[in-house]
Order: C-alpha cells, then sequence, then structure tokens
C-alpha cells in the first residue's frame, strides 16, 4: 500500500526556517529519486527539488542555496530543510516520487506560509 505523509508546515515570518518530513511507504521510497513539489494557489505543482537515492540533490533556481533536501533510506523518510523564506514560497507542499503524474498517488501535503 502507497503512502506518503507529509509534515512540518506551518506560519513563518519572512527570514524563517522550517523543516519538511516526509514519509513514504517501502515499496514508493525503494530505489527511486524522491523529490519535493509546492502548489501555489492557481498555480500548477511543480517540482522544487529531488535526490536520488545515492543522495545527489537537484534544486529549482529559485530555492538554490536556501533550501536543502536529504533522505534517510532506513526510514523511508525524505527531508526538506527551508531556510531565508520569502511569500514566494507560500504554497502546499507535497513528496513523491520524482515524475509522479497528477493521476498517481499523492498526500495530503503540508501548508507552508510565509507572512509577517
Amino acid at each position: 500500500q502507497v503512502q506518503l505523509v507529509e509534515s512540518g508546515g506551518g506560519l513563518v515570518q519572512p527570514g524563517g526556517s522550517l523543516r519538511l518530513s516526509c514519509a513514504a511507504s517501502g515499496s514508493l521510497f525503494g530505489r527511486n529519486n524522491m523529490a519535493w513539489y509546492r502548489q501555489a494557489p492557481g498555480k500548477q505543482r511543480d517540482v522544487v527539488a529531488y535526490i536520488t537515492p545515492e543522495g545527489v540533490t537537484n534544486y529549482r533556481d529559485s530555492v538554490k542555496g536556501r533550501f536543502t533536501i536529504s533522505r534517510d533510506n532506513a526510514r523511508n523518510t525524505v527531508y526538506l530543510q527551508m531556510n531565508s523564506l520569502n511569500p514566494d514560497d507560500t504554497a502546499v507542499y507535497y513528496c513523491n516520487r520524482l515524475g509522479a503524474a497528477n493521476n498517481d498517488y499523492w498526500g495530503q501535503g503540508t501548508q507552508v506560509s510565509i507572512s509577517s
């Protein structure tokens, strides 16, 4: 059974930090590249960062130097450390395998809101 449970979101002021966690079922985590996505109101869901099973990472330009993705293969968990947050980072954040389609299983996501 596929499971994805995201947590760690919240409301923070600009310049603040959050650490997101995502617990995934082993069947999904496995040998997949895992990604964090985000979807702002009225916009499509986009990849924020992804990490290979070996730990190679890749980030969208707007978060480079501010966000860090990591994974714990023993715990089937992927993390996203987010620093220097700004209002443009406000969105619902999801994790999934890289390349997941809209009609694949998705978790409930975690809301990240940046506001003073």
